[in-house]
């Protein structure tokens, strides 16, 4: 991609320093202008990094992370620096100063308008999404909370019933087994009175 924008931009130098002897001072300093500022945006080469030692052997391999692609502006950028430069190599040097400085302001206004949608593109999405993260989050807690509160209410119903219910059997078992003593108490009462009544010293001395 570098040598495609420099390749129109050296082409161009060469076709401005032939033309030198033109009548038109102006229009040349335009395109040397221009060139500079084409020229300014693209990037260094960096010098190669020393290599590092090889790193010990991990148990455990780490996943390589993958290359990150291009966003989207710089690609729209690059594109549109390499159409203005096209234009202006096809663009004769005869030409009057107005339709120049047209055409510049037009793809100036271009690239505003392009950097302009993308971002706002850019961060309506983001916004989107971060909206659709909250909304799931608060309805997933939500939707957590009311079910908690509801099992807790159902535990608590049925821990009530079941000590309700072992309470009122309890009861009945005791109202049952003193009902009983007292029934045994009695027919052991009578039993005893019988016994006196029947027994041979009361007969004995009702014959005397």
């Amino acid at each position: 991609m570098l040598q495609l924008i420099c390749l129109p931009c050296v082409l161009l130098i060469r076709q401005t320093l032939l033309k030198q002897k033109s009548k038109k001072p102006l229009l040349l300093l335009l395109r040397l202008l221009l060139l500079l500022l084409l020229l300014l945006p693209l990037p260094l080469p960096l010098p190669l990094p020393l290599p590092l030692p090889l790193p010990l052997p991990l148990p455990l391999p780490l996943p390589l992370p993958l290359p990150l692609p291009l966003p989207l502006p710089v690609l729209l950028l690059l594109l549109l620096l390499l159409l203005l430069v096209l234009l202006l190599l096809l663009l004769p040097l005869l030409l009057p100063l107005p339709l120049p400085l047209l055409l510049l302001l037009l793809i100036v206004l271009l690239l505003l308008a392009a950097a302009a949608a993308t971002s706002a593109a850019s961060a309506a999405v983001a916004t989107a999404t971060v909206t659709a993260t909250d909304t799931a989050t608060d309805t997933a807690t939500a939707t957590a909370t009311s079910t908690a509160t509801s099992s807790t209410a159902t535990a608590s119903a049925t821990a009530t019933a079941t000590a309700t219910a072992t309470a009122t059997a309890t009861d009945s078992a005791t109202a049952t087994a003193t009902a009983a003593a007292a029934a045994a108490t009695a027919a052991a009462a009578a039993a005893t009175a019988t016994n006196d009544n029947n027994s041979p010293s009361t007969s004995s001395s009702y014959y005397c």
